[in-house]
């Protein structure tokens, strides 16, 4: 179903659920690709799946439907290496690769540069599993160490400037961000707990639930566990989807 908002037309609701195939292997992936082909928007490829049967996987998830492909390999080296990485994942043919701010918005350019428009640049800002924390004994100085959301924004300022698509960031975030950098740079949000999930107990700290998440102005959400582990991972994006649905409607 297409939500009308502000004007625009929405995506159906559940094209903004992304699901990660955090599993080591294809064989392990697999039965999720073909269960949630046409449930989910989009399949997400780690690290660990990536390592061992990225291009494989990639065309795994093709043979079975028009299913979106986000890279999630959060690049982090010198910008020619990155660069080069970039426009690696772009002869893939995926929707979304992500990259670490960092430290330099020149990594950031030349991983948008490496992409040529093939493939939509994320930024990562802050991991959901990192704390304030886990900012402070990193070192971070005032105001960043008081306040994650104003590294986040600084972060995000950075991605906006070099190009990037758009950032990955939490829900807290994404209400900031879109205010801020406007409605075409995408928020991308992970640790995605539906109020029925019984995963809480897990490595992420800062965690919302899906309405919450939509209505704070989040494009995409990344549920894993609440659908994965669920007794039919069909049913759980089913629910998911309605709850965006609903979301989607009270604010449009």
């Amino acid at each position: 179903m297409v939500v009308e908002k502000k004007g625009e037309k929405m995506k159906p609701a559940r094209e903004r659920i992304i699901f990660p195939l955090d599993v080591p292997t294809l064989e392990e992936a697999t039965p999720y690709i073909d269960r949630l082909t046409g449930y989910v928007g989009m399949f997400k490829l780690g690290l660990e799946l990536f390592i061992r049967s990225g291009p494989e996987a990639v065309r795994a998830i093709r043979s079975k439907g028009n299913t979106g492909i986000f890279i999630d390999l959060k690049l982090h080296d010198i910008p020619e290496t990155v660069k080069r990485a970039a426009a690696v994942l772009a002869d893939l043919d995926v929707a979304f690769a992500t990259v670490h701010c960092g430290e330099s918005v020149n990594m950031l350019e030349s991983a948008v540069q490496g992409a040529g428009g093939r493939v939509g640049i994320l930024a990562v800002t802050i991991l959901t599993s990192v704390s304030q924390e886990d900012i402070k004994a990193a070192g971070f100085s005032e105001p960043y160490a008081s306040n994650l959301t104003e590294l986040v924004m600084a972060r995000a300022q950075t991605a906006k400037t070099a190009g990037c698509a758009g950032v990955v960031c939490s829900g807290f975030e994404a209400n900031a961000i879109k205010n801020a950098f406007g409605h075409n740079f995408l928020a991308v949000t992970p640790g995605i707990r539906p109020d029925w999930d019984g995963t809480q107990n897990d490595d992420q700290k800062r965690v919302m639930t899906p309405a919450r998440a939509i209505k704070n102005g989040a494009d995409y959400l990344v549920i894993g566990r609440p659908i994965r582990d669920a007794a039919d991972p069909r049913d759980a994006a089913r629910k998911i989807a309605d709850e965006i649905h609903t979301a989607d409607s009270s604010s449009a």
